[in-house]
């Protein structure tokens, strides 16, 4: 992924976070627990991969507005952004 170290990070965290939420989830619903804490947090997992996703974006619309891509590398069209975050919608 291309971006600036803090940004990178951000993603990972969030992705680190929803990962072990996930692990939560899948330990509830063996231990069969009631429907409504596991799909609240399902629901957690969610919100957490869909802040990646647009941290993701954010970080590819920001590059191709400032030209700061990796060496060699086109920036992203628009499109190709607007097909990018859709695909989150």
């Amino acid at each position: 992924m291309v971006g600036d170290e803090d940004s990178i990070a951000l993603v990972l965290n969030r992705l680190r976070r929803a990962h072990g939420q996930l692990a939560g989830v899948i330990s509830m619903i063996e231990q069969g627990r009631d429907c409504k804490d596991v799909v609240t947090q399902l629901a957690a997992v969610s919100r957490a991969l869909d802040k990646a996703g647009f941290k993701i974006v954010a970080t590819g619309l920001r590059e191709c507005l400032t030209g700061d891509t990796q060496e060699g590398t086109q920036p992203m069209t628009e499109a190709e952004l607007e097909k990018l975050f859709l695909a989150l919608a």
